[in-house]
């Protein structure tokens, strides 16, 4: 059975890997490791298709030592110990451990010791954030370097080169790409070279032979070969979650084409609950007060979209996303309540006044509950002059209101005339009268 296309262009060295200059290029830190023949072990961390593999094999390669590949969540515990073996017997053995934040305890205590010993060179693969989805354990032993998608003319040199390669790409088929086709394989699979190669393979043996025996790959043969690899932005990983920062990111920085675009990723991936949920978050939290109609409307928005869902839904959504992105915005609502958190947190808290304190039950006017509080709506304009804080922190702020949009702008107003005229009178010691 012959191996993918992918497979089989996999780099034997350092000098053949595309991309990654940052860790492979001259001078760089994976190609002095090799260089100086001091291999530690590590984490490639980045998305699918990007060359991790490639990377770890290129190491192997460059260093002529044993390559061996397994994954965590599917190889068993004996997996590792026939590799462990092999290194005790030959020497060094370079290890690609795929899907490394899968690794369980035992696994990993297992291994430990010979990654201490150096006769494992881990090389681990992650799709996953190893900062928060990798055991500390692991990560002490091994050097974190990210890998990132592949630039568009990094694609094009890999796909030029499985074309040609008679060894072992396609270079014994008479195969002829056309411009707008190769621009859409390498754009439509963003970044993913894997993709990418399988798609021209698919494109090439799919593809039946002209009159003068050419294969003519055309754009729309290659649109249908890769048409179900053009997004990342899947539900899982850290691309679904890097989608939706930016999203919010977008949003918060009032421009409207970019949050389009990741609303958009977030909709081919289908996943309304995660549009919904951070769509209600960033109205509440980035525009706020500053224009509150915005944010009702976005919360109607969203349950509209939830009870006719996806294709239609994106109408809604749209609508809000761009409102919110055109609105004034304010995060005091949330800072507010977060400094009063940090506040009752830190202790600074103290008893309820006795004045506001429960007076709905026999014996409380005997303790002195509510027997001075005076209500608000015996008053003018529904208002009077009383402390509601606790005695040791009376003075406290945590409301500091923006006047980016007219509503906060009002209540900014009408904060500080209500929050003066309250301490002005309790300085006073003025007692009101109802009227």
């Amino acid at each position: 059975m012959q191996h993918p296309l992918a497979y089989r262009m996999r780099p034997r060295n350092l000098s053949e890997v595309v991309g990654q200059q940052h860790l492979v290029g001259p001078g760089k830190i994976i190609a002095r490791m090799v260089k100086a023949k001091t291999l530690s072990s590590m984490i490639l961390y980045g998305p699918p298709g990007t060359g991790k593999t490639s990377i770890a094999s290129a190491i192997a390669g460059s260093t002529k030592y044993a390559f061996r590949k397994l994954n965590a969540a599917t190889d068993t515990k004996k997996d590792l110990q026939v590799v462990i073996e092999e290194a005790k017997m030959s020497g060094t053995v370079i290890l690609l451990l795929d899907e490394i934040h899968r690794l369980d305890k035992a696994k990993q205590d297992f291994l430990l010791p010979h990654l201490e010993s150096g006769r494992i060179i881990l090389i681990g693969a992650t799709t996953e954030n190893p900062y928060i989805n990798i055991n500390p354990a692991i990560r002490s032993r091994t050097q974190i370097f990210p890998v990132h998608p592949l630039t568009i003319d990094d694609m094009k040199t890999a796909v030029e080169r499985a074309l040609t390669d008679k060894e072992r790409g396609l270079g014994k088929l008479p195969i002829q790409l056309d411009a707008d086709a190769e621009q859409q394989l390498v754009t439509a699979t963003n970044g993913d070279l894997r993709s990418a190669l399988n798609g021209l393979e698919l494109a090439a043996k799919s593809t039946d032979p002209a009159d003068d025996g050419m294969i003519h790959l055309t754009l729309p043969i290659i649109e249908e070969c890769v048409q179900k690899r053009a997004l990342k932005a899947d539900k899982d990983g850290d691309a679904h979650y890097d989608v939706i920062s930016a999203f919010q990111k977008s949003i918060r920085g009032s421009d409207t084409d970019a949050a389009l675009h990741y609303l958009a990723r977030l909709i081919a991936a289908g996943d309304l609950n995660s549009i919904a949920r951070r769509l209600i978050v960033i109205a509440y939290e980035d525009v706020g007060l500053a224009n509150m109609p915005a944010v009702q409307r976005a919360v109607t928005a969203v349950q509209s979209a939830q009870q006719v869902g996806l294709p239609e839904g994106r109408i809604p959504l749209a609508d809000a996303v761009i409102e919110l992105c055109l609105s004034p915005k304010s995060n005091s609502g949330i800072t507010a309540i977060d400094d009063a958190l940090a506040q009752v947190k830190a202790g600074g808290y103290g008893e309820v006044p006795d004045h506001l304190k429960d007076a709905h039950y026999q014996g409380a006017a005997k303790l002195g509950h509510g027997t001075d509080y005076v209500f608000p709506h015996d008053f003018p304009n529904d208002w009077v002059p009383q402390q509601y804080l606790p005695d040791r922190i009376k003075n406290a702020e945590y409301f500091h209101p923006k006047k980016n949009g007219r509503f906060e702008a009002a209540f900014s107003q009408r904060y500080w005339q209500l929050r003066n005229t309250q301490r002005q009178a309790l300085r006073g010691h003025h007692h009101p009268q109802s009227r």
